[in-house]
């Protein structure tokens, strides 16, 4: 007998992930045909999302991380601290550089991103996102390519945990009981 506390219930299958991955690597190959890409993965989310969509873009492209925190002051109206943990480790002055994300809800990480690496002077600076709540969007920002939308409501797998735990569910799926911050 399964608990479906335990293991989620599925909102997006892996076959459904599986095909939408391929299209975006697709899509990201044609726009960066003859650039030199430069792919970046927020962990510690990112890193299913990220492994695979490397794997769909078939074009010769480059490989780095970083890792943020973010700290939630509910105090604040701005969403509290944003900071990188661990950074990139290449030079990316000059470089088209991607950023692969797990999930964009308020936008609060990503507009933090968007305006620190902008500062490094990439030649060009795009965002991916596996997954896109915009009815919990705090900020004007948006991922220029987008796996799925979702409904507000707590996701894990697929790299997204609750707790630090479900990351190695091979889908996206909710769980009960469990609200956002």
């Amino acid at each position: 007998m399964t608990d479906s506390r335990l293991f989620g219930k599925p909102m997006i299958t892996q076959e459904a992930m599986r095909r939408r991955v391929k299209t975006l690597g697709l899509q990201i190959a044609r726009d960066y045909q003859d650039k030199d890409l430069l792919l970046v993965g927020v962990l510690k989310g990112a890193f299913a999302f990220f492994a695979d969509l490397c794997r769909a873009i078939p074009i010769p492209l480059h490989v780095d991380f970083l890792k943020v925190a973010r700290h939630i002051d509910k105090r604040r109206s701005d969403g509290g601290t944003i900071e990188i943990v661990s950074d990139i480790t290449s030079d990316i002055k000059g470089q088209d550089v991607l950023i692969v994300e797990d999930i964009v809800d308020s936008g609060y990480t990503l507009t933090f991103l968007k305006e620190t690496i902008q500062t490094r002077k990439p030649k060009s600076l795009k965002f991916c996102t596996l997954l896109d709540k915009t009815e919990r969007r705090k900020v004007e920002i948006t991922a220029d390519y987008v796996g799925f939308e979702v409904p507000n409501k707590f996701v894990v797998g697929y790299g997204l945990d609750y707790q630090n735990k479900y990351r190695n569910l091979p889908y996206i799926a909710t769980l009960d009981n469990v609200t956002e911050e």
